[in-house]
């Protein structure tokens, strides 16, 4: 309803301002007290945000500390199954069996019968009685006697007679018995004796004056040496082949009274490396020069004057050419490209090497070719097995089905052994390639498993490489037997007394794996260079060597005094 304020009085004007005066008043006030309500509300909620905010902070911390914790767990877990790995490994090196031996599935190729059974048949748990007969022809196994002994050796015969009187009985026939017996090792002294004569003139006076006729003094491999050709050869032999200290082979000496000083057998060997150094120089060139090496290497301890109380640990480079089958030893202080570049540096051919890494800077980005040993890569799978047995063990069939192809083509000719692998071995290769990209990224980093495939891939291209020549070998086994002669020597002999003697060790284990090699007795071939070296020219020293030295020569060959 409206006013109409014309009708009012004036007392009822004021009145009804006083009115609409005290409302608006009162709305005001009640928006004031609306607003301080906001502003505490607005207050509550700002300080609610910074507590879910400090909040968020405390969550965003905590799980980073649980991040960082659950990626320790993990680093964790990853070392215990590191040192897990290691300790498998240094228990199966002490107590296990050294051979690599796989044995493949025995279920495999057996066909599923099971999936031909009815459900009856499946759900019955009942045990089958089988009677299994079957016929089989046995053969019968002649024993080979007992082994023979060589016709050449010197022979004792010794009659034995019955006991009873054989007087008027006729002899029907011989029962022979043969024994291997053994003369104890003797010492001798050879004494050289040199008559000296002269031609006597008429006047007795003049004797002194006339020309004396002397015999010549034997060549001989020390001059003024106590120790003859053999005996030198001998000590060489015993401490390079059958890993006899030098001081165990002066207790030896002192069981035929003979004294000899410790320094004056060392001076002996040093003198005798010296000698021979010609010969060694001629054999590093003799295998620089082949197109088709395997290279390995060893360690050795040697006494260094510069450490105190420890030993320096050097090395033994070995290379070995299966094609001319030489075999060569470097020794240096150390493992590196360097060290390496020694013997490698201007070398032209096919390398075969295991995994190194030093190795790479002379195949890689070169005209050299690289060869992987396959046995490296069954090893790393080997060593899986305990983790990962179905996976390894199908590694394991399909590198035994390379080496089964390597058994058939072992006698062939070269061409057909290159062609036979390409037609076998390849396929077998590339499908294995395949199924290993597949499984790599299905593994964790740091399992055994992972690291034998990232080995294996890694060296894909090198492992093909032994396809593309039917000299090549499928690993460095060949290199590896020659290596451990050293291996078992480093047991006896624990160091080597100084730098020089590592080298001249190398030198000798040199000369005689290429003795092994060419089937050649080292002593006869130690005796008759020894005797002949001093004659022959340095052009001419590489005749001496194994693989060019005539064998009857060295065989037949007897020393001045046996003439």
């Amino acid at each position: 309803m409206e006013l109409n304020l014309e009708t009012l009085s004036r007392s009822e004007l004021l009145a009804l301002l006083e009115k609409e005066l005290s409302a608006k008043k009162d709305y005001q006030k009640e928006i004031a007290e609306r607003d301080k309500k906001l502003q505490l509300q607005d207050r509550a909620i700002q300080l609610q945000d910074k507590k879910l905010h400090l909040q968020d902070k405390i969550i965003q911390k905590k799980d980073e500390q649980l991040a960082k914790t659950e990626n320790q767990v993990v680093a964790e877990q990853y070392e215990v199954m590191r040192l897990n790995s290691i300790i498998a490994k240094l228990r199966r090196m002490l107590f296990g069996s050294k051979r690599e031996r796989f044995i493949g599935d025995s279920g495999q190729g057996v066909l599923p019968f099971e999936e031909y059974a009815t459900e009856e048949e499946k759900k019955d748990d009942t045990p089958i009685k089988e009677v299994i007969t079957y016929e089989r022809e046995k053969q019968s196994k002649k024993h080979p006697g007992r082994n023979s002994i060589p016709d050449d050796l010197p022979t004792v015969e010794i009659v034995i007679e019955p006991t009873e009187d054989t007087t008027g009985l006729k002899k029907i026939g011989e029962e022979c018995t043969e024994i291997l017996e053994v003369t104890p090792a003797k010492m001798i002294k050879v004494k050289i004796i040199r008559p000296k004569y002269v031609r006597v003139k008429e006047d007795e006076k003049e004797v002194e004056k006339c020309e004396v006729l002397i015999g010549n003094l034997p060549v001989r491999p020390i001059d003024k040496c106590l120790a003859g050709t053999r005996l030198l050869a001998m000590i060489i032999i015993q401490k390079y082949i059958d890993h006899l200290p030098l001081y165990r082979q002066q207790q030896i000496f002192r069981r035929f009274d003979i004294e000899i000083a410790s320094s004056t057998i060392d001076s002996w060997v040093a003198q005798i490396g010296k000698l021979l150094d010609p010969l060694y120089e001629a054999l590093l060139k003799a295998v620089k020069a082949q197109t088709y090496l395997q290279a390995d290497e060893t360690t050795i301890k040697v006494l260094d004057k510069l450490k105190k109380e420890k030993t320096h640990l050097g090395y033994f480079w070995a290379y070995h050419s299966p094609v001319a089958k030489l075999a060569v030893f470097l020794y240096c202080t150390g493992r590196s490209i360097k060290d390496a570049e020694l013997f490698l540096k201007d070398y032209k051919g096919a390398l075969q090497t295991d995994g190194f890494g030093v190795y790479k800077h002379f195949y890689v980005d070169s005209e050299n070719t690289h060869l992987a040993c396959w046995v490296h890569v069954r090893r790393k799978f080997e060593e899986a097995l305990s983790k990962n047995q179905k996976l390894s063990a199908h590694v394991l069939t399909e590198i035994q089905k390379l080496y089964k192809i390597e058994e058939e083509v072992k006698n062939l000719s070269v061409e057909q052994r290159k062609e036979i692998r390409l037609e076998k071995a390849l396929p077998i290769i590339n499908e294995l390639g395949k199924w290993l990209s597949v499984q790599r990224p299905k593994h964790l980093p740091k399992s055994d498993f992972r690291k034998a495939i990232e080995y294996a891939t890694n060296l894909w291209p090198s492992l093909l490489n032994y396809l593309n020549d039917g000299n090549f070998k499928m690993d460095n086994n060949l290199i590896e037997n020659k290596i451990r002669p050293i291996a078992i020597g480093r047991k006896n002999y624990l160091f080597a007394g100084s730098h020089e003697g590592a080298k001249r060790s190398a030198m000798m284990y040199s000369f005689f794996a290429c003795c092994s090699l060419d089937d050649i007795n080292p002593q006869k071939w130690l005796e008759y260079v020894l005797d002949n070296i001093k004659n022959y020219q340095l052009n001419t020293v590489h005749e001496l060597l194994p693989h060019n030295i005539n064998k009857d020569l060295v065989n037949n060959y007897k020393l001045f005094y046996e003439v």
